[in-house]
């Protein structure tokens, strides 16, 4: 067993960034000697010191055989992993390798459709044939799910020549799905379970979270240690186990994907909060389920606003989720919802969760993670303190006091939102690959005369990042209704060329005269 309380990366970049030499090595900076005045400060000179590149005695990442192979064995051991790599360009270049690492150009691979747009890269960059399973719905909270075992199974059942699945665990409002059973239908078929964990990387500290995907029975797994964990953004981790995944090939695709100049910065951060979590992560996230189950019950109480959540009930393994003002619903789909991830739905107060976002960080300095049509959703962590719940609370208290003559019951037509994930066909395969698509000769047109053609690009609502256009996909006209209404309620569309949406890229069509 390795010593879990150990920081050989952190120690190393320490020592380093004290050691007194002449420095004529990148970055130009020269560890802080030539950054700018307001740069200093604004950031003090300290941290400008430990911005190191490739040192002998700083290991190597692409090759590492010293300290960061050291950090990366304690990370395995951590997160219960045979083999861990650092990422310093964020969980997306991990989805992206682990694509990489799995199928080639015209391999099938089974994914959501509720996917993040790193996974539709991962496409690109592959050629991979996208089998495309919908979401389950849930029509009272308007939000899409995870996949089911029965979808997948049917889906493998058509396309048994499938090289990967993948499966979001948990999705950004913090649902897991029975990933136990997906794993063992994945496996039946001897392919990998690749699990975009981005949100999930507490999950293995605490017995009362939902189980971790290794655990669970995933291949690989990649995880945003940044998101929910004390490191540094961009920087993340992917998780390996068992035989089903050539490691060469996932070394290859990061070597692909990933700077050649790594930051020492993000790179001790991980070390740094694997320590901190694999010691300590009981005990701190006990406290942050604390503080999210105290917000959860004193936001219920307040007219007009309900709350996700997960109630059970006997006789069921669970129950859909569903806002605790509403009537409970026992359905027993094996949903599991991450406690730290608190969804408010505000749509009753008559305004959206758009409108609800501005009031709330303008008015009383409280910003969520994101807003959707009908719904805030925070993220509480280790980082979150009593103080800012009793903000969080004391901000919504008097938002509903705000709107209190508004308040109503809304119907399902009322909301819009997510339908569209509804409204797909069941198993959607593209008439093009994204990469086909992607990178096929495009035409502009203005946003009305593009029904029913090839999209060409990505369009996406931002956050959470899940595209509702992609290289390759029919644009249909609820597709664009629901981006336009998106943008109407001020929401923010990102990734295409125009996004005001007056034009979108389609395939240019050949003409046979």
């Amino acid at each position: 067993m390795l010593n879990q309380n150990q920081t050989p990366l952190l120690d190393a970049v320490t020592t380093n960034a004290k050691r007194p030499h002449s420095p004529f090595y990148t970055p130009g900076h020269k560890q802080g000697k030539g950054i700018s005045i307001k740069l200093a400060k604004t950031f003090g000179k300290a941290v400008f010191r430990a911005d190191l590149t490739e040192l002998t005695e700083l290991d190597n990442l692409f090759t590492p055989d010293g300290v960061i192979l050291q950090a990366q064995q304690l990370a395995a051991q951590a997160f219960g992993a045979s083999q861990t790599w650092f990422l310093v360009n964020g969980s997306t270049c991990g989805i992206e390798a682990a694509i990489l690492a799995t199928c080639n150009d015209g391999d099938k691979i089974i994914l959501p459709r509720n996917v993040h747009l790193s996974a539709i890269s991962g496409l690109i960059l592959s050629g991979a044939i996208p089998i495309f399973i919908n979401p389950e719905y849930d029509s009272i909270l308007d939000i899409a799910h995870s996949i089911t075992p029965q979808s997948l199974q049917a889906a493998l059942e058509k396309h048994p020549d499938t090289k990967a699945v993948i499966m979001v665990y948990p999705t950004y409002y913090g649902v897991c799905g029975d990933i136990r059973e997906i794993a063992k239908i994945t496996h039946a078929y001897n392919i990998p379970l690749l699990v975009d964990e981005a949100h999930g990387a507490h999950f293995a500290f605490h017995p009362e979270l939902p189980i971790p995907a290794l655990a669970a029975g995933a291949d690989l797994t990649v995880q945003s240690i940044h998101k929910t964990l004390g490191a540094i953004t961009q920087a993340s981790m992917l998780h390996l186990q068992g035989n089903r995944i050539n490691i060469n090939r996932v070394d290859q695709a990061l070597q692909l994907l990933e700077s050649s100049s790594p930051s020492y910065l993000l790179l001790a951060s991980l070390d740094a909060a694997r320590q901190q979590i694999a010691i300590h992560g009981k005990e701190l996230l006990t406290y942050t389920l604390q503080l999210a189950d105290g917000a959860r019950n004193k936001i219920s109480q307040i007219p007009g606003l309900s709350v996700f959540d997960f109630p059970q009930v006997p006789g069921a393994s669970s129950s859909v989720g569903i806002p605790q003002a509403s009537k409970m619903l026992a359905l027993p789909r094996n949903l599991n919802l991450d406690k730290t991830r608190l969804t408010v739905t505000v749509s009753q107060l008559g305004i959206t969760g758009f409108e609800a976002e501005e009031i709330l960080d303008e008015q009383f300095n409280v910003t969520p993670e994101f807003a959707s049509l009908q719904h805030l959703t925070f993220i509480i962590s280790l980082g979150n303190t009593a103080a800012d719940i009793e903000q969080l609370v004391k901000a919504f208290t008097n938002l509903a006091k705000q709107y209190s003559k508004n308040i109503k019951n809304l119907t399902l037509a009322d909301r819009g939102g997510e339908v569209i994930f509804e409204n797909r066909n069941h198993l959607d395969i593209l008439p093009r690959s994204p990469r086909q698509a992607f990178f096929a000769d495009t035409e502009t047109l203005p946003i009305k005369e593009t029904i029913n053609r090839t999209c060409a690009e990505i369009v996406c609502p931002y956050p959470p990042g899940i595209p509702v256009l992609m290289p390759g996909e029919i644009i249909t006209p609820a597709a664009l209704e629901y981006l336009q209404q998106i943008q109407s309620m001020g929401g923010f569309i990102s990734n295409c060329a125009d996004t005001s949406l007056c034009t979108l890229k389609i395939v240019k069509e050949i003409v046979v005269s």
